[in-house]
């Protein structure tokens, strides 16, 4: 059976490790106590796992943290990828920036 998370490839950095260690620990865990009912596509599970995979821990879990704020109450919906680039705007001293990343912008089609 594949796995739900990120399939792709990852550098297995000890910090990545821990971070997707503790996000499979969650879903193989809580994650069946809390309900299966996320708003968006991937779940905020799986998109931290594959945040952290790939941005590592600092940067993707921040993206992660943002994300489960997104998928609150009143929040977002829809389709919501991992971006595949942060860029230079997503320096790791203004870890702040990352909430930009999923968010709708002016013009863009809805999902």
């Amino acid at each position: 059976m594949p796995s739900r998370n990120y399939p792709g490839p990852w550098r297995r950095t000890p910090g990545r490790l821990f971070g997707t260690g503790f996000v499979r620990l969650y879903q193989l865990t809580l994650s069946g106590f809390i309900g299966n009912g996320c708003r968006h596509f991937p779940t905020c599970s799986e998109y931290s796992y594959e945040a952290i995979a790939r941005h590592g821990l600092w940067r993707g879990g921040w993206l992660s943290l943002f994300r489960v704020m997104r998928c609150g109450p009143g929040g977002t919906h829809g389709i919501d990828l991992v971006p595949d680039e942060l860029g230079i705007a997503a320096s790791p001293w203004t870890p702040w920036k990352l909430w930009r990343f999923g968010r709708k912008r002016a013009g863009e089609p809805k999902h």
